[in-house]
């Protein structure tokens, strides 16, 4: 009996197809797709993508999302100490504090009474006036 479901058995799996002769099957069959239709596809994406990230900056721009350089306190000078140390001297409602910053803390140093006046010219003044020196 059990020779007899053997046979069976091993009769069932020789003639059944194997995953090998299914995937050349669906390879087979398959529809010549277009490599030119691919790329005009993924160009065609990259190109929304590209334009929603565009239109979403300006929407951003527009409507003030992202807060702007004319808060309440200013940074009027930094200096790196090191790695995670700063001193900077930021002015607050018209008055300007020496602070040092840490990675854990910040400490006020101290209450500046006269105002500290930094030379607020760009890179590209700088350059229109080498230019014109020359």
């Amino acid at each position: 009996m059990i020779n007899a479901i053997l046979a069976v058995t091993t009769q069932a799996i020789a003639s059944s197809p194997t995953v090998i002769d299914i995937a050349q099957k669906t390879v087979d069959t398959s529809p010549n797709v277009s490599y030119v239709s691919t790329i005009a596809n993924m160009i065609g994406g990259l190109l929304v993508v590209i334009s929603l990230i565009f239109v979403l900056a300006y929407i951003v721009k527009r409507l003030n999302i992202m807060p702007n350089h004319h808060g309440v306190i200013k940074t009027v000078a930094v200096t790196s100490l090191g790695q995670r140390e700063k001193l900077m001297v930021v002015e607050l409602n018209g008055q300007q504090y020496f602070i040092g910053v840490t990675g854990q803390q910040i400490s006020v140093l101290d209450k500046l009474e006269q105002p500290v006046v930094v030379d607020s010219t760009t890179f590209a003044n700088k350059l229109k006036r080498a230019k014109e020196q020359q």
